[in-house]
């Protein structure tokens, strides 16, 4: 056998020519006549349309059940009692120290303290908002809130 005489096992694979034309003709992949045969065209998406239909939410965006002020951390009676000892100093920074309120951000929370509970030791509150019932339970126990 010689290399002229090589003869290859499957011949290539011939397609039959058809009336419609080749793979590129008529319209050239662009579909139909209108909207999508113009130079340009682009059609619109459909979850836009989605979107356009949803009602708008006004005011103050999405997180508008957040609270402007940041509240404060609370605290109760019952706490400051097992916590601090007679004649203690009581400030936000302390109670921080103390595990009864968390830093966040870096930033010392403004600390309000609540009646909850009762009150056997004489302490003075600093910097800390107090209910009118916790007031007066500290200073019955003999203590001052400034």
């Amino acid at each position: 056998m010689k290399i002229h005489e090589l003869v290859r096992k499957t011949p290539n694979k011939k397609y039959p020519m058809i009336g419609r034309g080749g793979k590129r003709g008529k319209t050239s992949g662009r579909g139909g006549k209108g909207q999508t045969a113009r130079a340009g065209h682009k059609g619109r998406p459909e979850m836009r349309d989605i979107i356009k239909r949803m009602p708008k939410l006004r005011g103050r965006g999405k997180n508008s059940n957040v609270a402007f002020r940041a509240k404060p951390a609370v605290v109760n009676l019952v706490a400051l009692d097992a916590v601090f000892s007679a004649g203690d100093a009581v400030t936000p920074a302390i109670l921080a120290g103390k595990g009864l309120v968390r830093v966040r951000g870096g930033q010392m929370p403004s600390v309000k303290i609540l009646g909850t509970g009762d009150i056997t030791k004489k302490l003075s509150v600093t910097g800390c908002l107090a209910s009118a019932e916790a007031k007066a339970k500290i200073e019955k126990a003999g203590g001052s809130v400034k």
